[in-house]
């Protein structure tokens, strides 16, 4: 686990800023799984996010993963 630089409100603040915005997403699934994402923010709620890609599908992740270094985001 990384050591953590910003804290979770930070990440929450410019996640909540990104909202409605195109986004490109890396995603570490694990077991070296790396997922490449691209989309729009959509909903921003007290412990998660949510975004929907091009094929209109609604994925939900976590600011905790965004803090950690799991999940990395661009705006594009």
């Amino acid at each position: 686990m990384r050591k953590a630089t910003t804290s979770l409100e930070e990440v929450k603040l410019k996640i909540l800023a990104l909202k409605g915005s195109q986004v490109e997403m890396n995603v570490n699934r694990g077991r070296k799984k790396i997922e490449q994402i691209s989309g729009v923010i959509k909903d921003v709620y007290p412990s998660v996010f949510t975004v929907e890609t091009k094929l209109e599908k609604i994925q939900t992740f976590s600011y905790y993963d965004v803090l950690c270094g799991n999940i990395q985001l661009q705006e594009s």
